[in-house]
């Protein structure tokens, strides 16, 4: 899915499912915290998706979630690598890919913390 979405000055710009994670550009005031809108997203995509029965029991999402900036500047660029998600994992993983953003934004992380790996 692409193109926006607004509410209440939030803004949806793209979004796309993998079979193991989803990537989601959205723009969002300041006084919204992440958590909240990360909690938000879970819950209603939990609820619809077994208020559908899509899956095979009850669905649910893992802990966590990692969340990075990007300047206005770079929305379509990320909007094209969101959509590009099939293509690009067939080069990386989704582990891959998600340490490099760590590195890539210098975060400090401990494998502990990070995401159980399905592989």
């Amino acid at each position: 899915m692409t193109g926006i979405v607004s509410n209440r000055g939030q803004k949806l710009f793209a979004v796309f499912a993998m079979p193991d994670h989803v990537h989601l550009l959205v723009s969002i005031k300041p006084n919204i915290l992440i958590s909240d809108l990360v909690r938000d997203i879970k819950a209603g995509s939990s609820k619809f998706i077994n208020d559908k029965k899509w899956g095979f029991g009850k669905f649910n999402w893992q802990e966590g979630y990692g969340a990075f900036s990007y300047s206005k500047s770079h929305v379509d660029n990320v909007v094209k690598y969101i959509l590009n998600q099939e293509m690009h994992h067939n080069k990386k993983s989704f582990k891959e890919e998600y340490l490099d953003f760590l590195r890539k934004f210098d975060i400090e992380y401990d494998d502990k913390y990070v995401f159980e790996w399905i592989e």
